[in-house]
């Protein structure tokens, strides 16, 4: 509605700025055409200048001067000069018409001083007691010859120009509303069906001027709603294929893990047909945590994912990962350090305590993954803080000392292989599970995928996002920040 009404204000100052823009515009051309034409004596100027240059001879006659000549050929005029008393004509300019008689009675003298003589506009002047009348073209000027225009009706011609323009512009508003009356009411439900075309289902009735628009619209929300209702389908058959394979290959993988664990166990084989045996009971194991990670991340796609929200301690659900993690390190390859900033011995946050320590166990399952030969692991959790060194979250301290909100940064950061840059990058900009290299074949051709993908999918589930980067130690690193409690974690490793 806000951008009809826009529309509208927008349509009547287009109409209000072109009527006053042509008005001025009509000022300005009409003083442009009539300037070098209007002037205070017109023909009445010259016809005097005339008096002045019509000189007596030696004789008894008169003569017209040189520049009084000049003056009569540039205005393509003809003058006589009409003696007092007599009327005759004692001198004429030798251009004269033949039409033009050459004696006047007081009422021919009375038609030619007010205007015409033979149809020749003339003015006049007096040279003495003569009168000359000097005539001029035909089509040079138009005259009045009778006093018929009323005082006052010249004294208001300003009001009365006003009054007719304000008249014409009412009916011009009057002609354009009237036109536009029906193209208005038919642009209200069209604008609103454009607003509401991204976000729900459409129809606008095709009716009006825009029927043409209307049609086009429902079309276009018909289309889209189609288009998303077999997304949706398509999701969610692909979802359930998913599971499906998931639960399938759950049976047969645990017969071959159970079987590849019994042989790894018998003393009776050979050494290095137990070390095959192992090798199949891991290379099962990690078959199984893809096909799980495969799942959760499919869920998590398509929203299937029930979250269970709760008020967790965030630093105990760290705890208790990098506990798991320790425990599993049987040959001791991954030391982990340690280190916590005062005051954040318990740090509480709405979220699935669930999906929150799956994220923290990928990390470090990823650091495990990636360095093979051992590395040195340090996890630190302190309060994050801006560029200016002071904290994010513009909270003060408790009387305890403490904080019940903010931003919290968990650093976990290792001294290994770590990720090239390129790998940074197909990670920062992969939408789906992919491939660190190009071929699959080097050693450095390891998944940096799925399971670093679901740590930024449970970020988005709580509301927040995930970045991948190097470490200081030209490491890999994950900095994975939750909005909803004002909580930031940063998870790294190199």
């Amino acid at each position: 509605m806000k951008h009809t009404l826009r529309l509208i204000r927008r349509f009547v100052f287009i109409l209000m700025f072109s009527v006053i823009l042509l008005f001025v515009l009509n000022v300005i051309l009409f003083i442009a055409a009539t300037y070098d034409k209007a002037n205070t004596r017109g023909g009445w100027q010259w016809a005097e200048e005339i008096t002045e240059e019509l000189l007596s001879s030696d004789g008894d006659g008169l003569k017209l001067s040189q520049k009084g000549a000049e003056i009569l050929e540039e205005l393509d005029a003809w003058a006589i000069l009409v003696a007092d008393g007599t009327g005759d004509v004692i001198w004429h300019s030798d251009n004269l018409p033949q039409e033009v008689p050459l004696h006047y009675s007081a009422a021919d003298i009375s038609w030619g001083t007010r205007g015409y003589i033979k149809d020749y506009p003339t003015t006049t002047a007096s040279k003495g007691k003569d009168l000359l009348i000097l005539g001029h073209p035909k089509t040079r000027y138009w005259k009045q010859m009778w006093n018929t225009w009323d005082y006052n009706l010249i004294k208001n011609a300003p009001g009365t120009i006003l009054k007719a323009a304000g008249v014409n512009l009412l009916v011009i508003v009057f002609i354009y509303m009237a036109s536009t009356f029906g193209f208005l009411r038919s642009v209200k439900p069209v604008v609103d069906g454009i607003e509401r075309l991204p976000k729900e289902e459409v129809h606008v009735r095709e009716r009006g001027q825009l029927s043409g628009l209307a049609c086009a619209i429902n079309q276009a929300s018909e289309r889209l709603r189609s288009q998303e209702h077999a997304l949706k389908k398509k999701e969610r058959a692909q979802a359930n294929w998913i599971a499906g394979v998931s639960h399938d290959i759950r049976t047969p993988l645990s017969m071959v893990m159970g079987y590849a664990g019994e042989l790894e166990e018998n003393r009776e084989l050979p050494d290095e047909a137990r070390k095959q045996a192992q090798v199949i009971r891991l290379q099962s194991v990690r078959m199984k945590n893809l096909i799980n990670d495969l799942n959760l991340y499919s869920r998590l796609e398509y929203t299937m994912q029930p979250l269970k929200r709760s008020k967790v301690d965030f630093a105990a659900v760290v705890r208790l990962a990098a506990a798991d993690f320790i425990n599993s390190d049987l040959e001791q390859k991954y030391p982990v350090e340690w280190s916590m900033e005062e005051g954040l011995s318990a740090c509480m946050i709405d979220g699935d305590k669930e999906l929150l320590g799956r994220a923290v166990n990928n990390i470090l399952t990823n650091v495990r993954v990636h360095n093979p030969d051992g590395c040195r692991i340090i996890i630190k959790m302190e309060k994050e803080k801006g560029k200016d060194g002071k904290r994010t979250d513009g909270k003060e301290k408790d009387e305890t000392g403490k904080d019940e909100t903010g931003k919290l940064s968990l650093v976990i950061e290792d001294n290994g292989t770590g990720a090239d840059q390129e790998q940074l990058e197909r990670l920062k900009n992969t939408p789906h599970y992919m491939m660190c290299d190009r071929n699959g074949s080097s050693e450095r051709g390891e998944r940096h995928g799925m399971g670093l993908l679901i740590v930024r999918q449970i970020a988005e589930v709580h509301g927040g996002i995930a970045e991948f980067f190097q470490s200081q130690e030209g490491g890999f690193g994950v900095k994975l920040t939750l909005t909803l409690e004002h909580i930031a974690v940063m998870i790294e490793k190199a």
